[in-house]
């Protein structure tokens, strides 16, 4: 699994007062909580007005600062494209993101097949937004694979986002971003990989909650086919976790629940049938979020209380 850090992003009003006032301090602690991850995700949104060319100052600032390899995400085509010029290990960089729209769609290509680089593909577009279901968010992937083989584009550089919508929003998503990430793993040949924005699942529900969400859906994504994550640095329990699932070898006995849920994913299990301790309140809330991801029971403020 690779681990992209979402702890630089422009929507935290801390982060922004530091981008804006260039101040070097603050960025650098936020690397040192990221210094677990593999990447981490520079999420400066449109970088309009005070934020242009901010990757000019910030990209050789992680470079000098940290071993973490930077995902470039805006929406601002020209900052990516300038932000090149600044980053010394460019085959390694992240280009997040592109979805089915042109022209940005080809230059988004273009610039990954010239860096040889990893490519961000969002299954949505303008017209259609994202689809609320896993067929139509798979129709978008098979179109924006087309367009990446037909212009050259390595496919093992494509990442595909299937998009997490809060279950906040509409819980019934959860699922249908799950099996979107199993038909992506098993429709391409060549194949390609996956990746998603975990905290996203939990967007809008009570703090005291999100982090068991995360780790959950977390589990059910791996499960599922996920490659590369984008995910809170200070979660060091979901981080022990996606370890602990890529060694398949459990450290504590919580962990073979996770494993469990883990199976049950990947092998098109159902959760009704897996065996836990009912007397345990933290495996039972375990399940519980599960089932409210799956969309077994109905989520409600108060869903994991035993």
């Amino acid at each position: 699994m690779i681990l992209i850090g979402e702890n630089i992003h422009v929507i935290s009003k801390s982060v922004r007062n530091a981008l804006l006032s260039r101040d070097e301090n603050f960025i650098k602690n936020l690397l040192k909580i990221q210094n677990n991850m593999d990447y981490t995700d520079l999420n400066i949104g449109p970088a309009k007005g005070d934020l242009s060319a901010i990757y000019a100052w910030l990209c050789p600032l992680v470079e000098t600062n940290s071993k973490l390899k930077i995902s470039l995400d805006t929406t601002n085509f020209d900052e990516i494209k300038k932000a090149v010029d600044y980053i010394q290990d460019k085959e390694n960089i992240f280009l997040n993101s592109a979805s089915n729209d042109l022209p940005k769609l080809d230059n988004m290509i273009d610039l990954a097949i010239e860096l040889n680089c990893n490519l961000i593909l969002l299954t949505m577009s303008r017209n259609t937004g994202i689809p609320k279901s896993s067929d139509g968010r798979m129709e978008i992937a098979f179109q924006i694979y087309e367009r990446c083989l037909g212009k050259g584009l390595n496919p093992e550089k494509m990442f595909f986002d299937p998009l997490v919508i809060p279950i906040v929003a509409d819980q019934s998503q959860g699922i249908e971003t799950l099996d979107t990430i199993k038909m992506i793993k098993e429709s391409f040949d060549p194949p390609v990989k996956t990746i998603v924005g975990l905290s996203n699942i939990s967007n809008g529900v009570d703090n005291k909650y999100r982090g068991l969400l995360n780790r959950v859906y977390g589990i059910l994504a791996y499960g599922a086919g996920l490659d590369a994550v984008i995910m809170d640095a200070k979660d060091n329990e979901l981080y022990r976790i996606f370890k602990m699932l890529d060694k398949k070898s459990p450290e504590k006995e919580i962990d073979k629940l996770y494993l469990a849920i883990f199976d049950m994913i990947a092998n098109f299990g159902e959760i009704e049938d897996l065996e836990y301790d009912r007397t345990d309140a933290e495996q039972v809330k375990i399940i519980k979020a599960a089932e409210v991801l799956l969309n077994r029971k109905i989520y409600s403020n108060s869903f994991a209380q035993v």
